[in-house]
């Protein structure tokens, strides 16, 4: 039943050794080097593939009819799909493309010749608060380009909003039905600005999105590609998603989706395969008119778009720049629905008789990253039974598969090692073992249920936009969630514990047990800090660390002062020595760099450190928010520091929700 057991000295010295090993390539080899990429990969990529042989080949029963036959294969072929997408990305990251140098080349091109291209910006909203959109209006209008139109696409037809876009001089479009979501708005604007400016090149934004001020000056010059169709940048984020926040862990880990960003697409866009992200992107009016508009047959239609211009023989190009900033979804069901809708919109393209799996034109290139894409949201069943599965070994005598512990530390383990440190590698520092996983078991249920809704009826059911703005200041308890990582976390210590009491329980522990008792630790550890996350923390409104040297005024003298942190409606200073006639509620002044002397009150006091509420007047407000969230001033970390992550989960898990 088991593979012959070398004694366990020999076999840790084994992983011993091939731990020093990896870590010896990972601290010398250089991962912006396609050789280092390689050959790094390669080792990583061979370490799994030695497992998956050895999952095939010595862990499964004899195929027969009945459930405890079937449980073990149906663990199996989904444990592959995950395996299949690992190896598809290694290999996809053997290669990377860096677009500075072209944006700088052409950027200085246009610079001498003064040739910048037209551009119309669209604003697409949807039903956002004014705090929320003001932060996407008010940059636009002022980037810095000698010939941009701001167009704000208002798809909920609100008074409001219409008057304040005539106040601050952006134009306004709406239309009198929803249809084509997202797509449908930017065709209405696609066809309205056709009489009007007709621009070359349109940027499309969402409504939570700042954009930085020279974005259209590194971005437009791309097009000297004919082959460019769309031109992304990534996104970067103001706030930390509910999973940092709620863990504390915003200063040292990065948000999941900075791997895919960062890493991922510079990777496709060396193989021609990057995709548009529905933000911050820039596209040929001529390309999306002669492709029949955005379109609008799956909710997802940024990368429908790129894969219909693919048809023609076009691409999207890739700048790996911080040119824009935006609102991270800021409770779990967003953060999940978000999540649902890109795994949903993902499988319609693919379904699409002119998809790149049923259409023509596509290379086979195009056609395999794609199957990546879909790969990616395949492996989230896996999840969900590897944290069922050390449950149902106890409780059902039914084992996923059939391994003692020292098999898997001689042939799971290695892989595992190998997977963690090139991941690290390969990210820059942005991936965090636990963290990451926990990330990926949030969504994993949600996900795999969409995935199984999309099997029966993949289309016909409406675009659901992430709700971004409102109240956050009070904490909030996702119960349902919570139920369902608390029962399996539960299951998970039920079953450790039930080994031991069981009735039916051996007198010794077998290897097989053994296996199933940590992998029981593991899941219940993993469910836990899923658990923990679905105790919302509440959120204050975003502050930046910006560390300036500033005045107060209060009662006509001038107090120096240190701007630890500021925001829209507060600021937290620090002064040199406390100020005796400062007193909770009292009025005075803040002067902030580019804004003036700012109306505050005092809201807290403590020792030298002062909490003010900012009272800015309107064009006060307009200069905070160019400059706050159209600066490089990131309040989430870009590079991941286990330690400092864990002491933030040590402080969750005994402070209160």
């Amino acid at each position: 039943m088991f593979p012959s057991s070398p004694d366990v000295s020999a076999v840790l010295t084994t992983d011993l050794g091939i731990l020093l090993g990896l870590l010896v390539m990972a601290g010398l080899l250089d991962r912006a080097s396609a050789a280092s990429r390689i050959l790094f990969g390669s080792a990583t990529a061979t370490l799994i593939l030695c497992y998956a042989a050895w999952r095939w080949h010595d862990t499964l029963p004899r195929f027969e009819p009945g459930l405890d036959h079937l449980w073990p294969y149906l663990f199996f072929a989904f444990e592959m799909v995950a395996i299949l997408y690992t190896l598809m990305s290694i290999v996809i990251l053997f290669r990377f493309k860096d677009r500075a140098p072209e944006a700088d080349r052409e950027e200085a091109r246009l610079h001498e010749s003064g040739a910048w291209p037209a551009v119309d910006i669209f604003i697409c909203t949807y039903n956002e608060p004014q705090e929320v959109v003001e932060k996407s209006i008010i940059p636009a209008l002022a980037v810095d380009y000698p010939n941009a139109t701001v167009w704000v696409c208002d798809d909920t037809r609100r008074g409001w909003l219409k008057e304040y876009c005539e106040r601050v001089g952006a134009n306004y479009i709406t239309r009198p039905d929803n249809k084509g979501a997202k797509a449908g708005n930017l065709n209405n604007a696609l066809a309205h600005t056709a009489d009007l400016t007709n621009a070359p090149i349109i940027l499309v934004l969402d409504a939570d999105f700042a954009v930085a001020p020279n974005i259209l000056r590194r971005t437009v010059g791309l097009f000297h590609d004919e082959r460019a169709a769309v031109v992304q940048t990534p996104q970067f984020f103001f706030n930390a998603d509910p999973i940092q926040h709620n863990l504390m862990a915003a200063e040292a880990w990065v948000d999941d989706q900075r791997i895919f960003f960062d890493v991922f697409q510079p990777a496709k866009d060396a193989w021609g395969c990057a995709f548009c992200v529905g933000t911050s992107f820039l596209v040929r009016r001529d390309r999306v008119t002669d492709a029949g508009g955005f379109p609008h047959d799956a909710i997802c239609e940024d990368i429908n778009l790129t894969y219909t211009l693919m048809r023609d023989g076009y691409e999207t190009h890739w700048l790996n720049e911080r040119l824009s900033a935006g609102l991270s979804a800021e409770g779990l069901p967003e953060y999940i629905t978000q999540r649902t809708r890109w795994c949903l919109g993902t499988m319609q393209v693919a379904l699409l008789r002119v998809g790149p799996f049923l259409g023509r034109n596509y290379t086979l290139m195009q056609r395999l990253h794609y199957l990546h894409g879909v790969l990616n949201w395949l492996c989230k069943p896996f999840i969900v039974l590897m944290l069922v599965a050390p449950s149902i070994y106890w409780f059902l005598d039914m084992p996923a598969f059939h391994a003692d512990y020292l098999s898997f530390l001689r042939y799971g383990l290695p892989a595992l090692m190998a997977l963690w440190i090139y991941s690290g590698w390969v990210s820059g520092g942005r991936t965090l073992p636990l963290f990451m996983e926990v990330t990926h078991t949030m969504t994993a249920l949600a996900i795999t249920l969409t995935l199984i809704s999309a099997a029966i009826r993949p289309f016909g059911r409406p675009f659901k936009v992430t709700d971004k703005g409102g109240d956050r200041s009070v904490s909030m308890v996702r119960w349902r969630m919570a139920a369902g990582f608390g029962a399996i976390s539960l299951l998970s210590a039920g079953s450790i514990v039930w080994s031991f009491v069981s009735p039916s329980s051996a007198s010794e522990i077998s290897p097989l047990d053994y296996f199933n008792l940590l992998w029981a630790g593991v899941a219940m550890l993993f469910t836990f800090v899923a658990f923990l996350v679905c105790f919302e923390r509440p959120r204050e409104p975003e502050a930046f660390r910006i560390d300036e040297a500033s005045w107060i005024g209060v009662e006509g003298t001038a107090q120096a002062c240190t701007i630890d942190r500021i925001g829209m409606e507060s600021a937290l200073l620090l002064l040199p020595s406390a100020v005796p006639d400062l007193a909770t509620g009292m009025p005075l002044h803040l002067h902030v760099e580019g804004a003036g002397w700012i109306a505050a009150r005092v809201e807290r006091l403590g020792g030298n450190a002062v909490s003010l509420a900012l009272q800015p007047e309107p064009a006060q407000r307009k200069a905070l928010i160019l400059r706050l969230f159209t600066t490089a001033v990131d309040p989430i970390a870009r590079t991941a520091s286990l330690g400092v992550a864990l002491r933030g989960l040590a402080r969750r898990c005994f402070r209160a929700a």
